[in-house]
């Protein structure tokens, strides 16, 4: 089974056994790395060469990629990554992330895109309609970004687990929308620092929301109502972006990111990330260093698990196209790529030239 590390798309996936092939979204196109019986990773073939990748999404029943774009929008393959072709009927241009959901018994596949709109589609990406009651919310006219050109963008999309109509989407920056009639209409969170990154669910208790952002990492266990930051600019990884939790060990995480806010990274040409874990539902993080180079240059945008036979994979990919891997839970890492375009958020890798 192949997995996919983007920066947007699907970041844990299950397997009988650890994964030989990766799919990788980079600043030029899809790279798709294999190993065979547990010899070294190797580039096996690009794709999408000379598009921007966001997000890849592995759609399991139809066995269809989906890559969002940050130039040509969707394109979408039938023969596991080697081919594409581009769906893009009725949406925009710049997608900064994908998610699919199973809603009242149809198939659908959501973009978030930049300008901050929200995209669906019920024919496999053939067409698509634009969910326009997000921008009917009163904080829309303050959305914005940091750098230039300024434009805030839907950064991530999440369901919840019992009821595919709940839908969450964060807005970088703009905050945290909730709807519980399917994108019909929308409520905005509060409670939190409003540049969002994303949001990720407690698979055990769907009361418990977590949220990466600018200010760190923010815990709630009432969906939503109410906030409590566990971490913010202190700590070592104080730009958090990537989150996984265990599946089975919800308090088992990890997070990835830079000591700090882009902005410095164009001053100091180095985003100085890390990879963390914590064992206490986000409590409490240990840095992650063994096998690890002392400085990493690039920020950590991506990150994927891999759950098998009762263990698993971590992969983690940086704005300087390295991708590390841990198989033992993120006690020792390798590097098993190197020399990659960059895996970027945006024009993130910009920032570190």
């Amino acid at each position: 089974m192949s997995i996919f590390l983007s920066h947007g798309g699907t970041t844990s996936y299950f397997s009988k056994s650890p994964t030989e092939e990766i799919l990788i979204g980079t600043l030029d196109g899809v790279f798709t790395i294999r190993r065979r019986n547990s010899e070294k990773w190797r580039i096996d073939h690009q794709s999408l060469t000379g598009s921007h990748i966001s997000s890849l999404l592995g759609e399991p029943t139809t066995g269809l990629i989906f890559a969002g774009t940050h130039d040509s929008a969707v394109c979408v393959s039938l023969d596991s990554g080697k081919t594409w072709e581009p769906r893009n009927n009725g949406i925009g241009q710049n997608i900064y992330c994908l998610a699919s959901a199973i809603r009242e018994g149809e198939l659908t596949i959501y973009a978030g895109t930049e300008p901050a709109h929200l995209f669906e589609s019920t024919d496999l990406g053939q067409t698509w309609t634009e969910i326009t009651s997000l921008r009917h919310v009163p904080s829309v006219s303050k959305w914005t970004f940091p750098g230039p050109p300024h434009i805030a963008h839907v950064k991530n999309i999440t369901f919840d687990s019992k009821d595919a109509r709940t839908i969450y989407v964060s807005i970088e920056v703009g905050g945290l929308l909730k709807s519980e009639d399917g994108g019909n209409t929308w409520l905005e969170l509060s409670g939190f620092y409003e540049d969002v990154h994303r949001l990720l669910i407690r698979p055990s208790d769907p009361r418990c929301f977590y949220i990466t952002g600018g200010n760190g990492i923010y815990f709630s266990q009432d969906r939503g109502g109410s906030w409590e930051q566990l971490t913010d600019r202190s700590m070592r990884v104080g730009y958090p972006d990537p989150l996984l939790i265990h599946p089975t060990r919800n308090d088992l995480m990890f997070t990835g990111g830079s000591i700090s806010s882009p902005s410095n990274w164009r001053r100091t040409h180095n985003a100085d990330s890390r990879i963390a874990r914590s064992r206490d539902g986000g409590r409490h993080w240990e840095i992650l260093n063994e096998g690890l180079p002392e400085n990493i240059r690039g920020n950590v945008e991506a990150m994927a698990m891999d759950i098998y036979n009762g263990s698993f994979s971590l992969f983690a990919a940086t704005t300087d196209g390295e991708i590390f891997c841990s198989d033992d839970g993120g006690d020792h890492w390798c590097s098993i790529i190197q020399g990659l375009p960059p895996i970027s958020k945006g024009g993130h890798y910009r920032n570190l030239r």
